[in-house]
């Protein structure tokens, strides 16, 4: 049977795939980074039909497909399994990404080590770290090690040939970027690799229903490695990042067919591997004993929980021509934004000052319900008054002055009274219904009203 080879042009920087070499990429832009990918051979006539389920497909009716809810394993860290949506799903593909030293590989042997307890046969595929190295890290760990299966191997090919004999339930690839397709010409780790290695993976599992849990590199910006296919061929993708003062692991889930997307789950790294964090608020909030200028208290939602966060502004006067404005932990953008606000409907102008704004914890904030309590941040410092420490402030700022509710207002004010505190400042489209115990509700409805309120303590 004849065969033919078919062959794409792939940027080695953002993974576009062109028919033609080109000198610049189409995709992203970038010179002299189109290199010549090979795919593999296809027979001419081969039978097309066949799908990846190995067998011809089936149409249904929509109204004839079953409901019921895909089968999860607990993997033993109710963090992980809160960003996960519940657990590990049942012929799910779950990629873990993070940069070095994050705890990847420690967070998937310590939920291996876990369900393996449960008599759920488990596979860990090494194609980085030898055998001894894991079982080492283990063995420094104090995990478990009898019933979790064991194999150095890099060819996917390999890798589901071992599968179809073993059959466990629950497959670990360490990581993606390291297998290769014995079908494709070119290198561990190239974009065509990748992809081809990873849907061969995919394939495999949505057949034979088998979990895998696949780690990821990042690049120098902190973003997935490899194509950008890779995100859209797994079913969920989930990030652990160190915080900016190294002392805790945040996992986020940036996307999830089977879950929440943007659940948090807080660690803390020891000797004995990661920690879950159970109240990350009680962390994030060790402030001074005494009230200082520009420290203020938010709250925002991630994923299904309410957070407690101080955010801490200082405003000082410009020894220079141009005064800085700098936010880390937010956008950019949004305090440029603010400001403006401030001045238009505030009646205060920083025009001549420089302000510094910052998310205590390395807490990265991606909502908008932390508006108000920002510019009551800058206020404070501007004008050297303290809030109390038993106050918060939450609700998003519009451009006309106006402060618009935020999701979720009534669960963040009752964590907010659980952890303590006696006043809130918040939208007057928030305000519950009815009384929290030990916590009373200042409503305002635009930029005045709060600075008032804030002038009165």
């Amino acid at each position: 049977m004849a065969k033919k080879t078919k062959a794409v042009f792939v940027c080695g920087d953002c993974g576009a795939e062109h028919p033609r070499w080109a000198g610049q990429c189409g995709g992203c832009g970038a010179w002299n980074t189109l290199k010549e990918v090979r795919l593999g051979t296809l027979g001419v006539g081969s039978d097309y039909s066949v799908g990846y389920a190995g067998s011809r497909p089936q149409v249904q009716w929509l109204s004839e497909v079953s409901l019921s809810q895909a089968a999860r394993i607990s993997t033993g860290v109710s963090e992980f399994d809160r960003v996960l949506g519940g657990g590990v799903v049942k012929g799910g593909v779950i990629l873990l990404g993070g940069a070095p030293g994050a705890g990847k590989s420690t967070l998937l042997l310590q939920a291996v080590a876990a369900i393996a307890s449960q008599d759920i046969a488990v596979l860990y595929v090494s194609g980085e770290e030898s055998l001894p190295q894991i079982a080492e890290r283990a063995h420094r760990l104090k995990l478990p090690t009898a019933n979790i299966m064991m194999l150095a191997e890099t060819s996917v090919q390999r890798i589901c040939g071992v599968l179809d004999e073993l059959n466990p339930q629950v497959l670990v690839i360490d990581s993606i970027q390291v297998m290769h397709n014995d079908d494709v010409e070119s290198a561990p780790g190239t974009v065509s690799q990748v992809r081809e290695s990873a849907s061969y993976l995919t394939q495999y599992a949505k057949r034979q229903q088998v979990s895998v849990l696949m780690v990821g590199h990042v690049t120098k910006d902190q973003s997935l490695a490899g194509p950008m296919t890779l995100s859209h061929i797994v079913d969920t993708q989930v990030m652990l990042t160190a915080t900016d003062d190294a002392r805790f692991r945040v996992l986020r889930a940036d996307k999830n067919r089977f879950g929440s997307v943007g659940e948090l789950g807080f660690f803390v790294m020891d000797r004995l591997g990661l920690k879950e964090v159970k109240n990350p608020s009680a962390l994030f909030l060790n402030r001074a004993e005494k009230p200082a200028s520009g420290s203020v208290v938010t709250v925002l939602w991630e994923g299904t929980r309410p957070l407690l966060v101080e955010i801490q502004a200082l405003v000082t006067n410009c020894q220079y021509g141009n005064p800085r404005r700098l936010a880390v932990g937010f956008e950019q953008n949004r305090l440029a934004m603010l400001l403006a606000i401030l001045s238009r409907h505030g009646g205060i102008v920083t025009a001549q000052d420089e302000i510094y704004a910052n998310v205590v914890g390395g807490i990265k904030v991606s909502e908008t319900g932390s508006d108000l309590a920002i510019l009551v941040g800058i206020v404070s410092s501007l004008k050297n008054q303290a809030i109390p420490l038993d106050m918060l402030f939450f609700g998003e700022l519009g451009l006309g002055g106006e402060i618009r509710p935020v999701a979720n207002g009534l669960a963040r004010l009752n964590d907010a009274a659980k952890h303590g505190f006696k006043r809130a400042v918040v939208p007057k489209a928030n305000q519950p219904k009815g009384r929290i115990d030990g916590l009373t509700i200042f409503p305002v409805a635009t930029l005045p009203e709060a600075l008032e309120v804030v002038a009165g303590f």
